[in-house]
């Protein structure tokens, strides 16, 4: 894992295995509309803000109470120049026991801070990690987006 990317944690009174399926309940925290599945290793989804951006990942890794890993398989966003910038990312959820409560800690591995989305992306990971699936995870509501609805500055302000 590199130092310099994205990684953010929260704590919620909850078991790790409750925090695992809202982690992999992602059209209930992070985007109404996926296509494809992410329940098992080698799965494949997307989502499209339309005019905006798409994002395509692979489940690589799945661990119950554990660990949730995605590989970044394609991606483009229109807001940016270099369009490699997500391309080979690992998305990391990793959750632990504490105090009776359960950790989760987020990791976008690969996004750094020289990337031209960088800022763009660590305000909508903050929103749809941070606030949305914290959420899902401790009251059952999270606050994903329809992406059809959201424009361009609701999708560089919010969408990871």
């Amino acid at each position: 894992m590199s130092k310099s990317s994205y990684t953010t944690s929260f704590s919620v009174d909850r078991t790790p295995a409750e925090v695992f399926a809202a982690i992999n309940d992602v059209r209930g925290w992070w985007m109404t509309k996926v296509d494809g599945d992410n329940r098992a290793v080698g799965d494949e989804f997307s989502y499209r803000v339309p005019g905006v951006h798409f994002c395509a990942m692979r489940v690589t890794e799945l661990v119950p109470g554990e660990k949730v890993v995605w590989q970044v398989v394609d991606n483009h966003m229109t807001f940016i120049d270099d369009q490699r910038e997500w391309k080979g990312t690992e998305i990391r959820f990793e959750l632990s026991e504490k105090d009776g409560a359960t950790e989760l800690r987020f990791t976008h591995d690969g996004l750094v801070p020289s990337y031209e989305c960088f800022d763009v992306c660590r305000n909508a990971w903050s929103f749809y990690v941070g606030d949305s699936l914290r959420s899902l995870a401790a009251t059952g509501e999270g606050k994903p987006s329809d992406p059809d609805t959201l424009s361009l500055g609701e999708e560089a302000a919010r969408v990871g």
